[in-house]
């Protein structure tokens, strides 16, 4: 490369970083992928912010503005350096198929490497049989410190995870890095021995075989049926849904939480001083997965992207904790006086997951955002969030981040790909390569509700069945059961059932609980008994909360690639007679 070639390259990646802000930050993110820790990808921001003379919160409060052109031109010469080596190396990336060492390259033993990790002073990695230092990568890698889980080890396992990398832009950019190659005595076949290559989930907690599990790496699993007709999910079938793999962060005591004002100031918190410097508070709330149902998506339209949930993806549980709110005026915040750039409350988790909330709903007296310690009264379990995570009742369960370590109040949503990309909602005509920053994030539900359990009950044994007595049934019978929920703390009203696929309609049995909290921020249970005779193909079910929402017939209408919000009436065919 030569010295003109070098400096065009960076004066055109300086012109770009400058005119094109937002577009900058999401090359970089493509580049480098982010994984949702919001403090690295926060002084990407004010590096960009700075190149453009846009204002940044804690760009503007925080940093001079010398240091902050120099932290432009050293973003724009690794933008430079990724362009340069994307159109003159390409025939060389980090996806090339082994090949002989070329004469010159360094040999490294597999030992050296283990060396260079978290802990080190440099920090390296392999990815195939080629070797990278990837020391000067990670202060400008978006996903923040979670590149280091890879350090001394073998990078492809967590690429795998992060997806987003397997793209020919970031090869290039790892090519920049390369140091040397495995010496050919540590391969076996051509490839590092099992022993040397990282297990991100070797340390994931054991799950009770009752869950129906969706993917295994990480885990996702719903609850089953059974466990959904009891008002509080047990928490050993609580459905759980991971990103990544789960942190072992052994006992709470060296735990520690950071809030980040929005001038930059922090302040920390152990576990015992959240358990005993602030009111306790207990709440009820059924946190459910955007994904809910996307089967029933799937299968009532088209093909849709991501987990394929039924009706499981979702739970209630007894949640005890502390305010947020409480939280965020002791370490500095004016809830009376806002200041006017403080607009979200964004969450970092211990494994890399990223989301956030407005700010109205962090402060809202009436909101009940937790930071939750405990679940249906016993300490959180890892797979929800031990020792901490944060719970926002009525939103999608998303924002309700576990392991929750960082909380940060900023001008912006939290730059993590959960918030920017995976967790929104697109029209039925647009396809997998949507504008994503035309979508608002998902937050409040809508009204959602399922049938959980259709069971028959023959005319001789009415008797034993208080719920056909209720509706007076003297005939065969059937008895249906299910959930409703609507986002938002909305309450519902009523729960309508249909045995002839939605010509004629009949109100189901709303059981009341003993729910705390502000709002209804708890599903209802309901039930059901028809004469047998009436049902026709299909029971159908659909609810309406207190605000008179209610579900779509089907699903065409509000059908979008990734399935989140699958909301339409819920159908289950009749089961054939017993006779």
């Amino acid at each position: 490369m030569t010295r003109g070639n070098f400096n065009k390259c960076l004066q055109s990646a300086t012109s770009w970083t400058r005119s094109n802000t937002a577009n900058g930050l999401q090359r970089q993110q493509s580049l480098l992928e982010q994984a949702g820790r919001a403090r690295p990808i926060a002084i990407i921001r004010q590096q960009t912010a700075a190149a453009s003379n846009i204002p940044y919160d804690n760009a503007r409060r925080q940093q001079s503005a010398q240091a902050l052109k120099r932290r432009a031109v050293i973003t724009a010469v690794v933008v430079a350096a990724a362009t340069l080596t994307f159109a003159t190396r390409r025939e060389v990336h980090a996806e090339a198929p082994p090949k002989e060492p070329d004469k010159g390259e360094r040999l490294i033993r597999l030992s050296e490497i283990h060396e260079h990790g978290r802990n080190a002073e440099k920090f390296w990695v392999f990815k195939g049989d080629r070797v990278y230092d990837i020391t000067d990568w990670v202060p400008n890698h978006p996903g923040g410190e979670v590149i280091l889980r890879a350090a001394g080890g073998d990078i492809g396992v967590y690429w795998d995870i992060f997806t987003i990398h397997k793209k020919q832009e970031v090869y290039d950019v790892l090519e920049q890095y390369f140091i040397g190659r495995l010496d050919p005595q540590d391969l076996v076949d051509g490839k590092p021995p099992s022993e040397h290559v990282d297990d991100p989930f070797s340390t994931d907690p054991e799950r009770d075989k009752a869950l129906i599990v969706r993917s295994s790496r990480p885990m996702n699993a719903e609850t089953p049926a059974s466990a959904l007709q009891a008002y509080l999910t047990p928490v050993n079938t609580f459905y759980v849904r991971n990103h990544l793999w789960v942190p072992d962060l052994g006992n709470e005591d060296g735990y520690r939480l950071t809030v980040e004002m929005i001038d930059g100031e922090e302040k920390q918190y152990s576990m015992k001083d959240l358990r005993e410097k602030f009111k306790q508070h207990t709440i009820t709330a059924t946190l459910q997965c955007s994904g809910n149902r996307r089967a029933h998506m799937t299968a009532g339209s088209r093909q849709t992207n991501g987990l394929q949930w039924d009706v499981g993806a979702i739970g209630t549980a007894e949640w005890t904790g502390v305010r947020l709110r409480d939280v965020l005026i002791d370490a500095g915040l004016d809830v009376v006086n806002l200041d006017e750039d403080v607009q979200h409350a964004q969450f970092a988790g211990a494994e890399a997951y990223g989301a956030s909330i407005p700010v109205d709903k962090a402060i809202d007296p009436r909101g009940d955002v937790l930071l939750a310690f405990e679940m249906n009264g016993q300490p959180l379990p890892r797979d929800h969030g031990f020792p901490l995570r944060v719970l926002v009742p009525g939103h999608v369960a998303a924002r309700s981040v576990k392991w929750v370590n960082k909380i940060t109040m900023s001008g912006e949503e939290s730059t993590s790909q959960w918030q920017r990309r995976d967790y929104k909602c697109f029209g039925p005509n647009e396809g997998s390569n949507p504008d994503w920053d035309s979508a608002r994030a998902i937050q409040e539900m809508p009204v959602q509700s399922a049938i959980t359990n259709v069971r028959q009950v023959p005319q001789d044994r009415l008797n034993n069945s208080k719920l056909a007595q209720v509706y007076g049934l003297e005939e065969d019978a059937i008895i249906l059961e299910g959930y409703a929920f609507s986002g938002g703390g909305r309450e519902i009203v009523r729960v309508d059932i249909s045995a002839d696929d939605g010509r004629t309609w009949r109100q189901a049995q709303l059981i009341e609980n003993d729910e705390k909290g502000a709002k209804a921020w708890s599903w209802k249970q309901w039930r059901i008994a028809l004469p047998r005779r009436e049902a026709m193909r299909y029971f159908c079910v659909k609810a309406i909360d207190e605000a008179y929402n209610t579900q779509p017939e089907s699903f065409e209408a509000h059908y979008n690639f990734r399935g989140n919000l699958a909301s339409g009436w819920h159908r289950v065919p009749v089961p054939k007679s017993t006779d």
